[in-house]
């Protein structure tokens, strides 16, 4: 072919950037290129006559979003034009946003339909909170109570199942909590109306609603955007597949590109069945299959194709690559969670004396927590390395369950009583506070001082416990005499994330178990408020090592990635590891793993402990699965010189 743009795509890319017209799916392997697909299909399309306006192109994140429009409109600039002439020469390029993004402009530009100023506000979760928490003070009940993000929650994820209050409320059963929210959803809406206001979701929604209800804007949008590519399509909840498939239904032109075998966010709202039933909602449609990846080597994908394969539900495919084989696949034994740790960051220096840059590193794990012992050992080498998440000692749970020993060692400091005297919720309330500071409890009510009293009665506990248990005792007390456990234990998924966080701190304590009684629990105290105070994200070198979760990572790559923890109910997660190999969990957890692998592109390192502590407590620990799941002739087993007191690094981590 004579056309330039299509001299450098390989014979599926092609495939798929000729296949312009009708459905089409494009089941794009993990580093296939398919952005690279996605932009030459739309400039293909130009360069045969589509106007730039009348293609539509969405996808997930605004860095995402930006890259393609970026890409795009370098595609379409004019090379005979001096450069420094381009800026004036505006060319017109294809409508590219997220989901989000669209809504708003949709939702602007028919804002009198749906009864709102064309320049409505959006409001955070925050602005959300405030107004549940108003309507709830309306109705009498106590916003400590009945917590009014877990209220906001709720609603979001009916509205992502493109579900109204009033659709809600004819399904509603008799439970307290649905019966509540059912009451409040209404009053929400009309206060964001009352505030010429839309939530997040309402983006989504309301221009899901308004296309299926109103004919005349429906059709106008199909005529628009004739010809429409979605990214991420495995992604996508109902609200968002309702969209797709109203812009869609006239023309049929929809380029939906993604790959089941990275859905990892199912806890999200995202449905995998969107994408595969593709050919059911459209029978017409042809499926492209891009498996030549550009990123890994073929050692690496070989050992992806083997763990993913074992998976039932997903639309089959083999990724294969023309780089070199590469190395095998390190897989390192370790005692314990420091050892795994000590291996890392000397396999890290390794590298890095061999010319490789620390950004180009990374080091993942399945649970926030596991993040400590990391930090720890790079601290103590002196290796740069950037978070991608929240630290931990920044992290709401940690912080909570420290100011309640703080409050009661330092006499109730008000900075501390203030953080914690509402957690969980207790119906203390700001006035109240007031009267305490000035020395006004008796002013209170009986109901009110009671509460007062029985807070400052539990810091007393906690005070005794901490003078005379060690410090693992300690928080063990505060997390369940508080009401931090009960409360967190029964919470959402994240709530039960944030309890494995504080939990972790049982596993940090044991290590000042071994100070005289009292001084212990003093040292951890201090230490802890050091590593914090020393932990700022934003002055990270840039050269530096990304650790985060393997669910962060996705959309990234590396040269080297390390895998850590991959121990039967860690990785995968024990939520999964009851329900049988095939189920929907062990599945997802399965594709977290190929995610973990796919991001590198010269070598993986698989580490696990054979003991790890683990909320205070030592465990003895079995291999995960996915180890057995890579074929042995990929891997090869990683050692480091054994450190010096019985497994503990060689030098004494700390903060």
């Amino acid at each position: 072919m004579n056309e330039p743009h299509l001299h450098n795509l390989n014979d599926k890319q092609l495939e798929a950037v000729l296949a312009t017209d009708g459905p089409v799916l494009i089941v794009a392997g993990a580093g296939a290129g398919k952005t690279k697909t996605l932009t030459h299909r739309m400039f293909h399309l130009i360069k045969k006559g589509v106007s730039p306006g009348n293609i539509l192109a969405i996808t997930f994140t605004n860095k995402a979003a930006r890259e393609m429009k970026e890409r795009i409109e370098g595609m379409l600039v004019d090379k005979s034009i001096p450069e420094e002439d381009r800026a004036r020469h505006h060319h017109p390029v294809p409508f590219v946003s997220t989901f989000h993004a669209l809504g708003v402009h949709i939702m602007r530009q028919q804002a009198e339909l749906i009864g709102l100023p064309r320049f409505f506000s959006i409001y955070d979760t925050g602005d959300g909170k405030r107004i549940v928490k108003d309507i709830l003070n309306s109705l009498g009940l106590d916003p400590k109570q009945n917590d009014p993000a877990k209220i906001l929650h709720f609603i979001s994820r009916e509205k992502g199942n493109c579900v109204t209050a009033d659709q809600y409320a004819t399904r509603v059963n008799n439970e307290f909590f649905p019966r509540l929210v059912a009451q409040i959803w209404p009053k929400y809406e009309a206060r964001l109306r009352e505030e010429k206001a839309v939530d997040f979701d309402d983006l989504l929604l309301v221009t899901a609603k308004l296309l299926e209800k109103n004919l005349e804007v429906r059709e106008y949008y199909q005529k628009r955007w004739q010809y429409i590519h979605i990214d991420e399509y495995q992604d996508i909840n109902s609200v968002q597949y309702k969209i797709v498939s109203l812009l869609a239904d006239k023309h049929h032109n929809i380029c939906a590109v993604g790959d089941t075998d990275q859905n990892i966010y199912s806890w999200r709202g995202a449905d995998m069945s969107n994408m595969m039933r593709f050919e059911k909602d459209y029978p017409e449609s042809t499926i492209i299959l891009l498996e030549e990846n550009y990123r890994s080597t073929q050692t690496i994908l070989a050992a992806a194709n083997s763990v993913i394969k074992k998976n039932k539900v997903r639309i089959e495919k083999n990724l294969f690559t023309k780089n070199v084989t590469g190395e095998k696949i390190g897989v390192f034994e370790g005692w314990s969670e420091a050892e795994e740790a000590f291996f890392v960051t000397n396999k890290v220096k390794e590298l890095q004396k061999k010319g490789v840059a620390l950004r180009e590193m990374s080091v993942l794990y399945r649970a926030n927590f596991q993040s400590r012992v990391l930090e720890e050992a790079f601290a103590a080498e002196g290796l740069p390395y950037a978070m991608v998440g929240t630290k931990f000692f920044e992290r709401k749970e940690i912080k909570d369950t420290l100011a309640f020993i703080r409050a009661a060692l330092n006499g109730g400091a008000p900075g501390d009583v203030e953080r914690i005297i509402n957690v969980p919720p207790r119906g203390i309330g700001d006035k109240t506070l007031e009267k305490i500071w000035a020395g006004q409890t008796a002013a209170l009510s009986a109901t009110l001082r009671a509460k007062v009293e029985n807070f400052y009665a539990l810091l007393e506990r906690i005070k005794v416990v901490a003078q005379t248990q060690t410090p693992t005792e300690t928080i063990r007390f505060v997390l369940k005499e508080s009401g931090m456990e009960n409360l967190l234990e029964h919470g959402s998924e994240q709530d039960k994330e944030r309890l494995e966080n504080a939990r972790e701190l049982l596993t940090l304590a044991k290590r000042y178990d071994r100070e005289p009684i009292g001084e212990g629990i003093e040292l951890l105290i201090a230490d802890a408020s050091l590593a914090a105070a020393e932990e700022t994200p934003g002055e990270v070198a840039s050269d530096a090592v990304r650790l985060m979760t393997v669910h962060a990572a996705k959309g990234l790559e590396f040269d080297y990635v390390f895998v850590t923890g991959l121990e039967e109910g860690l990785f995968p997660h024990e939520r999964s590891s009851s329900r049988g190999d095939s189920s929907q969990e062990a599945e997802e957890e399965r594709r977290l793993f190929y995610v973990a692998l796919t991001r590198a592109r010269h070598k993986v390192f698989l580490s696990y402990a054979t003991m790890r502590t683990i909320f205070g407590e030592r465990r003895t620990t079995l291999p995960s699965r996915f180890l057995s799941d890579v074929p042995p002739e990929h891997t090869e087993m990683e050692f480091v010189t054994k450190p010096r007191d019985g497994g503990r690094p060689l030098k004494t981590i700390y903060f």
